[in-house]
């Protein structure tokens, strides 16, 4: 019986090697029978695959095996090896059974907090989020009016949860009340379904789905987020948020537009008290939703109400001037 000693060959040696054994093998099938010198120089793999077989009446020739029973008697080994390996796959899985249970679980806490990097995996864990919801959606969206793109896609992905039922409320900042795009998305949602109220100043973007996951930015170009399932996380999140909504002002109400005697508004105050704690106009613009052009008129206002020669000076007049001693907390008008 040829010795089965090919499974190491490389394929490009097989090929070259069969090249010359297919004139043969044609030929032993044709005459019946090939000469035992002419195959092994010339074509040793015919008798690696067991293709030829020796005469019973004259060793020195070969006779053709059909090639459906060589092929089976290689492959016979390989399908036992796989079926060996099946059966070793069902036992690990079966002894795996037990961990796997208890990590289930415990799936809630392992998974806690995830980080999830780049937008495409971020979209895909809100889509999965809002499928799952139920009740009610909070969202917090600081920089004043948003994207034409990113309320298209919110529109796409928040109708269908309207559609059944679930409420969102949603804090944006006061400027977000002079963004067409905003206010045409607001629009577009079903009125009993929807609140939106606007303060002047909001923390980071956050997003609640019910009382089971939220969404916080990770970063400063919001490219990784964090997915929080913590009960105590959200609870306290949802506490925040609360607060925040408690002090805004409802989209279908005016800002209150308090001037103090002096023409110093809101708004101003709001800028006052961010320049005090020493940061920058982009900064402050950031924070308060609106572009740097728009801050730095409101600054220049300010130093004019306050008689200001310079920001060095600026930042003295308004910590002497009372301005920031008001009980009116910043935010609460424009």
């Amino acid at each position: 019986m040829p010795t089965n000693n090919t499974q190491g060959t490389h394929p490009h040696a097989i090929t070259n090697l069969c090249d010359e054994g297919a004139r043969l093998y044609a030929t032993a099938l044709r005459t019946g029978r090939v000469g035992r010198t002419d195959v092994e120089p010339a074509a040793p793999c015919l008798l690696e695959f067991a293709l030829l077989h020796p005469d019973p009446d004259d060793p020195q020739w070969l006779r053709a095996v059909p090639p459906s029973v060589a092929l089976a008697q290689r492959l016979q080994p390989l399908e036992r090896e796989i079926q060996e390996r099946r059966r070793h796959t069902i036992e690990l899985t079966d002894s795996f059974e037990p961990f796997v249970a208890i990590s289930t679980q415990v799936q809630g806490s392992i998974h806690a907090i995830t980080v999830l990097e780049g937008f495409d995996r971020i979209n895909s864990a809100l889509n999965a989020a809002t499928a799952e919801c139920q009740v009610e959606v909070l969202t917090v969206q600081p920089g004043g009016g948003r994207p034409v793109d990113a309320l298209t896609q919110a529109l796409k992905r928040d109708r269908p949860l309207t559609d059944r039922g679930v409420v969102f409320r949603t804090l944006y900042q006061h400027t977000a009340r002079h963004s067409q795009g905003t206010l045409a998305y607001v629009e577009r949602m079903p009125r009993g379904n929807v609140q939106v109220r606007t303060l002047e100043e909001l923390i980071e973007r956050l997003i609640i789905f019910d009382q089971t996951v939220a969404f916080i930015p990770a970063s400063d170009d919001r490219s990784v987020a964090l997915e929080l399932r913590h009960p105590g996380l959200i609870t306290y999140l949802r506490k925040v948020f609360e607060h925040l909504w408690q002090r805004a002002v409802p989209l279908t109400e005016d800002v209150p537009n308090e001037v103090s005697p002096d023409g110093i508004t809101g708004v101003q105050r709001s800028i006052a008290k961010l320049l005090i704690e020493g940061h920058v106009d982009e900064a402050i613009a950031r924070r308060l939703g609106m572009n740097v052009r728009t801050c730095r008129a409101h600054i220049a206002k300010l130093a004019s109400a306050l008689g200001s020669g310079s920001r060095a000076q600026l930042g003295f007049l308004i910590a002497q001037s009372g301005l920031l001693d008001t009980d009116t907390a910043p935010g609460d008008e424009q």
